[in-house]
Parts: C-alpha cells; sequence; structure tokens
C-alpha cells in the first residue's frame, strides 16, 4: 500500500476520508500539518499530504488543500508554486472523496475505491513480490492489463521491460515468430532476425493478454517456455535460455475453454498457479466513483476550461448502472456527457446510458395510469427522463411503496428517489 499523510485537521472535519482513502489502496497517517515531513515509502508520493485550506502556510506544491464550504465544487490543479485545491459541499462529498484519493495515486496503482478490490490489491501485492505465474481472468474492460502493470511494479523487475502483447491481434501465420523469435532466412521475409518478445522481456514481465486465442500447436511450445525457462526461435536448432515472468489474461473462463478442448488441460494447471478474478465494474460500486474520477481528470483540459464535476445525482445514476462495457463504457459515457452537457456540472440526464427500456410515457402517481405523450419531436433526454420515472413507479409498486426498499431496488439513495417523486407530483399537478 502507498503510504499518505493526512492532517488531524482534515481527519477531524472529514472523518469519511480515511475510510474511502483505506478502500483507495492507501494506508493512512494522521499526523500534525506543521510536523516535520517523513520519507514516503514510493517516489511518486514523496511527500505528498492531505491538508486543510486554513493550513496552507504549511503545505508545498505537492501537497492537497481541503476546503469544505457552501458553493459550487472546484478543483484548482497545482501551479506556480501553490498546491492543488480542492472545495466542495456536503452533497458533493461522495465525488469529492474518490477526487482527491485520484489526485495522489501512484502511476502504478490502478484507481480503486471498493472495499472488495482493496482486498483483492492487498492479495496482488503479496502475489507480485513472488515470482510465480499469474492468471487474471476477468471480463472485457475490468482492468486486466492495469493489474498486471500493477503486478510488474511491485515485483523484484522492475528494473527490467514489461511487454504485453494480446495474443487475439496477433496475426495467425506470424505469432510463433514474434512470440519466439526467428533466425534469419528461416521464412520468405525474413531478412533479418528477431529475438522475439520473450527475449525482449528478458529478466522482466511478459502479458499475455487474451491467451485463449492461442492455437493449439503455440500453446504447446508456450508449455515448454514456462517449463523449461528456454524457447527455441524459428529456423534455431539449439533453445536459447530465457528469464521472464509470465502473467496471462482471458475474458473467457479457460477451465470451459479445456473442457471444448480449445486449450490444453496442461498449459492450464501450469498458468492458473496464482489466479486473480476481477469482477465486473457493477459489482464494485465504489470504483465507479474511483474511475470516474481517473476518467474526468484525463479527459478534460483544466488550463482551457476548468475541471467540471459530476452532481451528486449523475454519480447515483452512474453508481445504478449495469455497466455491460465495464470501464470502457463508463469512459464513453462520461465522454460523450462532458461535450453534450447544458451547464456547468455533469447532470444525471447529461449521462445517456444504453440498454435501459425506453418507453415513451410519463406516470401520474395518484392514479397510476400511463399517459401517452404527444406528438411533438421527441428528445433523447427526455425518452430518458420518462422511462426512469416508469422505473421508479415499478419499483415502487413491486414493493408496496415502500420507499426505501425501493431505492435499494433501483440502486440510488433514498435522497435522489424523494426528488424523482417531486418531479411526478410536479407532473400530474400540471
Amino acid at each position: 500500500m502507498s503510504m499518505l499523510d493526512v492532517s488531524r485537521g482534515v481527519c477531524a472535519l472529514l472523518p469519511g476520508l480515511q475510510h474511502w482513502l483505506e478502500n483507495a489502496y492507501y494506508t493512512v497517517r494522521i499526523v500534525d500539518a506543521a510536523s516535520p515531513r517523513e520519507r514516503a515509502n514510493s517516489r511518486e508520493q514523496e511527500g505528498r499530504r492531505i491538508l486543510l485550506a486554513t493550513e496552507i502556510g504549511h503545505a508545498t506544491h505537492r501537497d492537497i488543500l481541503i476546503n469544505v464550504h457552501d458553493g459550487a465544487p472546484s478543483l484548482v490543479a497545482a501551479a506556480n508554486g501553490l498546491p492543488s485545491r480542492v472545495a466542495f459541499g456536503i452533497g458533493d462529498m461522495g465525488f469529492a472523496f474518490a477526487l482527491i484519493a485520484e489526485l495522489v495515486r501512484p502511476a502504478s496503482v490502478p484507481a480503486v475505491g471498493d472495499s472488495g478490490s482493496a482486498r483483492l490489491m492487498t492479495l496482488a501485492g503479496r502475489v507480485a513480490r513472488s515470482d510465480a505465474t499469474v492468471l487474471i481472468q476477468g471480463d472485457t474492460g475490468t482492468g486486466k492489463e492495469g493489474m498486471a502493470r500493477f503486478l510488474h511494479a511491485q515485483s523484484g523487475r522492475t528494473g527490467h521491460d514489461f511487454i504485453a502483447v494480446n495474443c487475439a491481434a496477433l496475426p495467425e501465420t506470424m505469432m510463433e515468430a514474434m512470440l519466439f523469435g526467428h533466425k534469419k532466412g528461416s521464412f520468405t521475409g525474413a531478412s533479418n532476425a528477431s529475438e522475439g518478445l520473450f527475449l525482449a522481456a528478458d529478466g522482466g514481465t511478459l502479458f499475455l493478454d487474451e491467451i485463449a486465442e492461442l492455437p493449439l500447436s503455440l500453446q504447446s511450445k508456450l508449455l515448454r517456455a514456462l517449463q523449461e525457462g528456454e524457447v527455441l526461435p524459428v529456423g534455431a536448432t539449439h533453445p536459447v535460455p530465457v528469464n521472464v515472468r509470465i502473467i496471462a489474461a482471458c475474458n473467457r473462463n479457460l477451465v470451459d475453454e479445456v473442457a471444448a478442448g480449445r486449450f490444453r488441460e496442461d498449459l492450464y494447471w501450469r498458468l492458473n498457479v496464482m489466479p486473480l478474478e476481477l469482477r465486473p465494474l457493477a459489482e464494485r460500486p465504489g470504483d465507479v466513483a474511483a474511475i470516474a474520477a481517473a476518467m474526468l481528470l484525463r479527459q478534460q483540459d483544466m488550463g482551457k476550461t476548468g475541471f467540471v464535476w459530476p452532481t451528486a445525482d449523475a454519480m447515483d445514476k452512474l453508481g445504478a448502472h449495469n455497466w455491460r462495457g465495464n470501464a470502457r463504457e463508463l469512459g464513453n459515457v462520461l465522454q460523450r456527457a462532458l461535450v453534450l452537457r447544458d451547464g456547468a456540472m455533469i447532470e444525471a440526464d447529461d449521462l445517456h446510458l444504453a440498454g435501459a427500456p425506453q418507453p415513451l410515457r410519463v406516470v401520474s402517481p395518484a392514479a397510476a395510469t400511463p399517459v401517452l405523450t404527444t406528438a411533438e419531436p421527441i428528445r433523447l433526454r427526455d425518452v430518458a427522463h420518462h422511462s426512469k420515472l416508469e422505473a421508479i413507479r415499478i419499483a415502487l409498486r413491486e414493493t408496496d411503496g415502500h420507499r426505501a426498499a425501493a431505492a435499494r431496488k433501483l440502486g440510488i439513495s433514498e435522497r435522489t428517489l424523494r426528488y424523482r417523486l417531486a418531479e411526478m407530483r410536479e407532473l400530474a399537478a400540471a
């Protein structure tokens, strides 16, 4: 874990921040703002602290200053020797915590904010310090390459290369030569020799993504490379020793692939020494805010436009979505919202989420009778809005009007549900 210093004043004002930071894979050390700085255990984190805005006299440009106020949330990046400044109100606290954690996150650590993900990262840190082969399984977009890079960064191989290769993107006719190398003249067009990816990663880590796409003929050669620590380049007569750690990943269930005869069982057991499974994003609600903060920082040019915050309702909506496309879908949704938003913040209606039914009707809570909209031109945001109201009506009916149960069923807060019910009453009275 990365060590992070937080002032006593911040912990007293925001007692929930420490818990969030611990879920974001930090070890929090509570310090006095005026106390001498201690050397951090990570060069990326050296000297970073989270302080109150009133403690600016003890801050450097590497610190984060926190200001809790009643105005609009804001982020001012570090510049001209001044530290970064984050200001927000109580309503925006959820995203603010994720943003603060992201501002101090080391580049080698994935963005997480869920307690389950923090436990997985702790396990991965222990696995990284060994030299065992790792098999990462998870749906597309769950962060398999990010986990592989973390394993390399936490290992004893950081002085050598991390090489990532997507097996599905390799031309089948060139797979063997690209992985294991080839001698000059070993096939048509081989005008020069090539060491191949295994030897290029010698001393470091080779990440083989989509490992199930390797043909059976190459699976046997990969098995030998793992077992014997040597590769045989195409056209060569003598194997070449290689010292490389293999991290493999797959978005398909390799047990099923073995049963179907598409993947060698002996190779599966050789790869599955240290298995890590990444859950879908929808099962990691805390990670949604963490990844959203990382993406919004990456997608915006704060020097030109400033930082655009999502509202609390927008974050509730993101947290309730099923995220079939995982982090890739989340990135697309946020980028669209930044482009299409009408106001200074990303509102819930700016998030055009795919996959939900969108009936064109408005509901009267009193009569519970669908009212068809007029034949006027329909805007996409209106369709999504009416669909949301219909989903609330159904949830209330299925929970016999119990608001707390309906909110849980919808994956939103009771505060958001009350806000939506007020909208429904206004529509009914209109």
